[in-house]
């Protein structure tokens, strides 16, 4: 089974993002937090991979760091919980959030993941909060009120994405922004994807 894939962005999609290794392309399914930290199309790219195999289909799901596929497995274990719900738990909040939230049993955290119902949510907590030493044996629990961020290119993906842009356009407007403010900001990083994403529609 593959374990990690290394090879140019091609296509970047709602949920997907085609990796081109050596000419072939591999449709890899990830997270809005992993999308938005993809360099821009023609890039190279690695990504850790998870691969789920059916009678009709082998699907690959793409992480960016290890400690997302990591907690992809942890929620994947939990019984309502597929490939597809946890992505959207996975861009709903960071491995440090997630854990944070698990460790302190704030199901509220996790409900704001598209798709988790409060009762989802509590299960998720609770059946987590004994497995995540198992897997992540040097996970450390931070102060209830000093949870960590997500990164700033996924959370300027999630502030366009809110504003109306598609997961896909939002993607390439912070990457390509990326590039020419470099280290600046979250704010400045928002505003220059927001000028590219709106370039990009004219």
């Amino acid at each position: 089974m593959f374990a990690k894939l290394r090879g140019a962005v091609d296509t970047i999609g709602e949920d997907t993002v085609i990796i081109d290794v050596n000419g072939v392309g591999y449709l890899v399914h990830a997270s809005n937090r992993t999308l938005g930290q993809l360099p821009p199309v023609g890039q190279t790219i690695t990504l850790f991979i998870e691969t789920q195999v059916r009678e009709d289909a082998i699907t690959l799901f793409g992480f960016a760091k290890s400690e997302e596929q990591r907690w992809f497995k942890l929620l994947t274990s939990v019984q309502g919980v597929g490939a597809r719900l946890a992505l959207s738990i996975l861009t709903a909040l960071s491995p440090t959030d997630l854990g944070n939230a698990v460790a302190h049993q704030d199901k509220a955290a996790v409900a704001r993941a598209n798709g988790v119902g409060p009762k989802l949510a509590q299960r998720i907590v609770i059946e987590l909060k004994d497995k995540v030493g198992a897997i992540l044996p040097d996970f450390e629990v931070a102060p209830a009120a000093a949870a960590s961020p997500g990164s700033a290119l996924a959370d300027a993906v999630s502030a366009l994405v809110n504003l109306g842009y598609r997961p896909a356009e939002a993607s390439a407007a912070v990457s390509a922004a990326k590039g020419k403010v470099g280290d600046a900001g979250l704010d400045d990083l928002i505003k220059a994807a927001l000028k590219e994403a709106m370039s990009g529609r004219l």
